[in-house]
Parts: C-alpha cells; structure tokens; sequence
C-alpha cells in the first residue's frame, strides 16, 4: 500500500472503527430487519420425493429450501444443492440401486448421507428478533452458510418458518445501510481473508462427475475454470449440478464440464473476478450492485491466484481483530 506514513496509519485506523461500526450496526439490528417487505418462501414436505422436490427449486429458481416434518410439525433441516450432490455420489458408486431414485423421499436423505459418511441435513437455525450479529456467528458455524429463522405461534407454541438468511442478503443489507464500507479501503493482500495455494480447480474436458467429487469433498459451492495455462475461463457451481439431473442424467456423469455448461440456464450471473491490490470497499460497493456469490482472484494475465467468497468477508467483519 503506497503513501507516507501518515496516510497508511489514517487508512489503517479508519478501516478498524469501519469495521467495529458495521459490527456494532449487526449487533443493533435483528433477522427481521433483514427481509423484504414482501417475499416468496417456499417450505418442502419431508415426505416428499426428492425427485420433486428438485423440479420445485428449479421451476422457482431457488437453490435452497427449509423441511417440514408433518409427523412433528417441526422444522427438520435445510435443503441444499449438497443433497442433491450426495445422492449422485451414492447413485454414482451404486448403480444396482439406481432403480430406487425414483422413489427416494426427502426423510430418505438421512440414509444417503450416512452410507456415504458426509454430513447430514443443516438443523441449524435461530429466532428471528435475536441480534443480527448472532445471526452471523451461528451462520458461520452452519455448512449450508444459511441460516433458517424459525419462530413459535403464541398460541399452538408450534414452530413457524419465517424465512432463510443468506450471507449474500446480510452482506447487501450491511452496503445498503452501512457508509462506513467507503472507509474499508486495505488492500486484500493485507487482509489474510483470501484462500490461496490449494484451490481446487477443474477444465473443460474434466468430466462432470470429478468435479461433483471436488464440490463434495471441498465442502464448496463452485470450481473454477481453467485452461492449461492456469487462466480463469468459467465456474461450474453446485447449482448447475440440479439443472443437470433435472433430464434425468444421474447415471451419464461422464460428460465434460463443457458439454454440461451447454445446459446451464440463461440467467447465469456470470464470473466476478478482483485482485489482491482491490479493497474491500469496491467488493461491498458490487454486492450492494449486484448479486455475487464469490470472487476468484486472479493476477494481470487472468491466472488464478485464489478465491475470496463471502464466508471469508463476512467471518472478517464479524471476527476479525484488526
């Protein structure tokens, strides 16, 4: 970072009580401040087929969605692409069973998850009036990184469903209301926020079902793209997996990356890239624009160096010591 001495020490201090300020600013406000003032939320029966249940989230182009136990009338967890994933995998390295697809219900998840030893559905969730800022802690701790709000009736006592957070909504919610983003002007490279070194990557030629294993085994939401020479060309993201088996291709994984992103949608946002020199102002400044899920850092050449997503802003914000 260039500049004299009192210029870096006015940058440094500035960007430390940005941050204690946006953190005091999560602190003040609840989940409930978050949502718009009017929303579409969409609640799936655990008793549900999961082959339907993956039609739902296409047709209303959404990627994630809380269960209902009828039986309890409780919440029972959040589905995500991850699940979907999961039952590739075990598709994948039984296909004696595959028969049995068509018939898999939601509750049935429980039993794919544990015969492939991963993780189960994300039970994690929190009351909507409580801090924004705990909100985010538990969040962190979440491996959707959502995080489901779940109220009671007064009357019943039964839960209630309010709606998901997203780390993308808070993000937004804090570039739409917090100035103090224009002060968080540290170049990234100071930051330590940026995984680098080990970043799983794929090519066009990779075939599908490698980079299914990539996204399961990382616990990540993307690969990225690249070509022999390192050079970032697209992403493939555990989003464009559903519109792959949405045709019913759970037992073809052996096509490439390329041919698959033939069927991606068009609405596909596209690639958001930044450097090491960047600053978190101008990050927050494009969340506020618009919808971005990660960044992939690459040097002048286009190369990948690594990638920045928003668990790594979001834990700086909130954790950070500064």
């Amino acid at each position: 970072m260039g500049g004299t001495g009192n210029e870096l020490e006015k940058v440094l201090m500035e960007q430390k009580l940005a941050v204690e300020s946006i953190r005091s600013f999560l602190k003040s406000k609840t989940s409930y401040d978050v949502l718009p003032v009017s929303y579409r939320l969409i609640v799936l029966d655990t008793s549900l087929l999961v082959k339907k249940s993956l039609n739902v989230l296409l047709q209303n182009n959404i990627v994630s969605a809380p269960l209902w136990d009828a039986k309890t009338s409780r919440f029972a967890g959040l589905l995500t692409s991850s699940d979907f994933i999961n039952v590739i995998q075990y598709y994948f390295s039984n296909p004696d069973k595959f028969e049995l697809v068509d018939k898999l219900q939601l509750d049935g998840l429980k039993d794919i998850e544990r015969a492939i030893g991963v993780e189960p559905i994300d039970t994690a969730s929190i009351h909507p009036s409580r801090p924004l800022y705990e909100a985010c802690i538990r969040m962190m701790g979440a491996t959707s990184r959502r995080i489901p709000l779940i109220d009671q009736d007064e009357e019943t006592h039964r839960e209630i469903v309010v709606s998901v957070l997203t780390q993308y909504r808070i993000l937004k919610f804090v570039a739409l209301n917090c100035r103090e983003t224009n002060f968080l002007r540290r170049p990234l490279r100071e930051l330590n926020i940026i995984t680098q070194g080990n970043v799983a990557s794929c090519q066009m030629t990779t075939p599908v079902i490698d980079v299914i294993q990539l996204l399961s085994q990382g616990n990540v939401a993307s690969i990225p793209i690249v070509d022999e020479e390192n050079v970032l060309v697209n992403v493939y993201e555990a989003v464009d997996v559903l519109g792959l088996i949405k045709g019913g291709i759970y037992n073809d994984l052996s096509l490439t990356v390329g041919e698959a992103l033939m069927r991606r949608s068009d609405d596909f946002e596209g690639v958001f890239t930044c450097t090491v020199n960047d600053k978190l102002s101008t990050i927050m400044n494009n969340i506020r624009k618009s919808r971005v899920h990660r960044y992939f850092v690459v040097d002048g050449d286009g190369k990948l160096e690594g990638v920045l997503t928003l668990s790594d802003i979001l834990k700086y914000i909130l954790l950070s010591a500064n």
